[in-house]
């Protein structure tokens, strides 16, 4: 029997599309027939009753006049199998056209119709016009719908909705419900579905045989995230998500896009919440400059500055790609918001001062937020010269430039790294704070401001990203070490830190996140697998998916960072942010050792490089030795300085 089902749709599958409209016309013409005699037979109790010639010709001509509003509303022009509810409103006015057309033709004609037949008559035709296209649309669906994927949808909101929407009209995944956090939609139906309270998360997904779980929760919700990722943890099946709202708008994503979870769910804490005012002040109507405009800092960067309306927006970036990215992706974000921002997309290093200050001068910049620099800790190890020239020198021509042309505002973005560093990328950050210490004490013309993140989740470098191809590959994932711990935050919050300290900065501070309980980072491994819907692979689970292997400390690595280089932060107008007005050094002290980098650099002296780091007061302390592969393997033996000969020379102590 199924098979010859299967057989008849198939062939009327391959009929040309004029004859499945005809096909459809045919049926709905039985239909309008039957429709009328159904209405008449039973306001007459006469199951045998047959038209006269009057009520024949009213029959005709209400057929006729229901086949042209059905043609006219484009009902035949839709395709069954993606049929949709919109398609009933379009029947009822059909129908509703119909039951008209029988009215005024039996009053022109002077046919007897009761009042209630042109009732039951409508009521009929749209149960068997509007039944048989959603039956169809289910019969020839039912094959598609077993082979799709069962999925919950955590969240009752419009994004929810739209999810819903998106998935049935697909061919992937077929919704089973929602989850609510309100108690109050617990066991009520949404679009026909069962609403499950977040409690009965874990029942559902047995009960409907899920396989993922998609979380499509709107921005305003009140969510305690922690709680959530403990309970999605427990389900043993991948959690995703949907684009960003932002995303959405622009139109560099859909709806239906789905992807795994958002590095910031990861963290299972509320977001850090900006003080819109001051930002909107240092922001709006004035012209502002990112350096590294296509990292993953500078890029949200300007995406969020760009929401904030200033005057111009001024991207600076090395990497031919990645600022034509940036770029296309602010003019379409600005085109659909109406935002009336100018963008002036160039090409440099911030190592070319004369650039930057041209730069600068040519289109009055107000505020430079300093992103351009080198992080991977292990690439600048073996790459020494050039993380040099790029974090310390670097930053000095941009300030430098910065000063001369009168910017108002400079931040520069830092890194935990920078305190007590035992690599070259912190020790190289932490040169460029004592460089904007330096020259926000000699002058007043400019505020420098100095930001310090942890890891920032989801950045190129990250290890969310690692572990998520790694996971992918069916592992192993590769943690150093089985202590170490990191203080973590998201990209935005990592932004919105940059934007506030631009806002309050008064020159020199160093602004730095309340980051809440530092992160294990084989505790984060962990729980990636799980939310990836795998197991972890043990000695007490030799079956499981994925192993983590443990590879040891690299070069330069610490167990733990810290954020701050004294022990007393002050606190600012934002509960989450704290404030360090640490200890610098003399604007010529600076510069004698960036002249002594300078020439160290000019002459690829990678151990003078060391030195110069070791003697200034940054607390550089190397435990793995020089490890620039270039430098080991091209330097004279006769020039050859025995290993661990640092701070040998002049030593710059903080003053006082």
């Amino acid at each position: 029997m199924n098979a010859q089902l299967a057989n008849i749709l198939k062939k009327l599958f391959e009929l040309s599309r004029p004859k499945k409209r005809l096909i459809s016309v045919a049926a709905d013409a039985v239909f309008i027939f039957v429709a009328f005699w159904a209405a008449y037979a039973l306001r007459l109790e006469d199951w045998l009753w047959r038209p006269n010639l009057g009520q024949g010709v009213v029959f005709a001509v209400t057929a006729m006049v229901t086949i042209m509003v059905f043609i006219r509303l484009g009902l035949y022009r839709a395709i069954i199998r993606y049929i949709s509810e919109k398609a009933l409103m379009v029947v009822l006015l059909g129908v509703l056209a119909s039951g008209l057309a029988l009215i005024l033709s039996g009053y022109l004609l002077q046919t007897m119709v009761p009042r209630s037949v042109p009732v039951m008559y409508c009521a009929f035709l749209f149960i068997m016009v509007a039944g048989t296209r959603l039956g169809f649309r289910a019969l020839i669906n039912r094959p598609r719908e077993k082979v799709k994927g069962r999925v919950l949808i955590v969240g009752t909101g419009p994004r929810a909705l739209e999810l819903h929407h998106s998935l049935l009209q697909g061919m992937e995944y077929r919704p089973m419900g929602f989850v609510t956090f309100d108690h109050r939609k617990h066991r009520s139906l949404i679009a026909g579905f069962q609403v499950y309270g977040i409690a009965d998360l874990k029942r559902a997904v047995n009960e409907q045989g899920v396989q993922r779980v998609f979380l499509a929760l709107e921005d305003s919700v009140s969510v305690d995230r922690r709680h959530l990722i403990h309970i999605l943890e427990e389900l043993q099946v991948p959690v995703q998500t949907i684009p960003a709202l932002s995303e959405l708008v622009a139109g560099t994503a859909r709806i239906n896009d789905i992807r795994d979870l958002d590095p910031a769910e990861l963290l299972g804490r509320e977001p850090v919440e900006p003080h819109q005012g001051p930002i909107d002040d240092s922001v709006a109507g004035r012209v502002v400059m990112v350096t590294g405009a296509g990292g993953s800092i500078g890029s949200e960067l300007c995406r969020q500055l760009v929401q904030l309306r200033p005057a111009r927006i001024i991207l600076m970036e090395q990497s031919e790609y990645a600022l034509y990215q940036i770029e296309k992706e602010l003019r379409s974000v600005i085109a659909i918001r109406g935002l009336g921002v100018s963008v002036h997309a160039l090409l440099g290093s911030v190592g070319h001062r004369r650039r930057c200050e041209t730069t600068m001068r040519a289109f009055r910049v107000d505020t430079v937020y300093h992103a351009a620099a080198y992080k991977h800790v292990p690439l600048v190890e073996v790459n020494v010269i050039e993380g040099i020239q790029n974090n310390v020198m670097g930053t000095w021509h941009c300030a430098q430039a910065a000063v001369a042309a009168g910017v108002r505002r400079f931040v520069l973005i830092s890194t935990d790294k920078a305190v007590r560093p035992t690599n070259v990328m912190g020790a190289s950050k932490r040169m460029a704070e004592l460089v904007l210490q330096a020259l926000a004490a000699s002058q007043r013309r400019t505020i420098f401001s100095i930001v310090r993140f942890g890891n920032v989740l989801g950045s190129s470098g990250s290890v969310v990203p690692l572990f998520r191809d790694q996971i992918r590959s069916g592992g192993p994932v590769t943690v150093t070490h089985p202590d170490v711990i990191r203080y973590f935050m998201t990209i935005p919050e990592a932004t919105q830190l940059v934007l506030q300290a631009a806002a309050m900065g008064k020159g020199g501070e160093v602004f730095v996140l309340d980051m809440g309980e530092p992160v294990r980072i084989a505790d984060l491994a962990r729980k990636m697998i799980r939310l990836m819907g795998l197991s972890e692979r043990t000695e007490l689970n030799p079956d499981g998916d994925i192993e983590v292997v443990y590879t040891g400390l690299r070069p330069g690595e610490k167990l733990f960072e810290e954020l701050l280089v004294g022990s007393n932060p002050i606190e600012t107008s934002h509960p989450r942010i704290m404030m360090a007005r640490e200890a610098c050094l003399p604007l010529a002290a600076i510069t004698e050792l960036v002249e002594s980098l300078t020439e160290a650099s000019r002459q690829f002296d990678c151990e003078r490089v060391i030195e110069v780091l070791a003697s200034a007061p940054t607390a550089y302390a190397s435990e793995s030795g020089l490890k620039d592969e270039l430098w080991l393997r091209s330097r004279p033996p006769e020039l050859a300085r025995a290993e661990g000969a640092y701070g040998q020379g002049k030593v710059y102590p903080f003053p006082g």
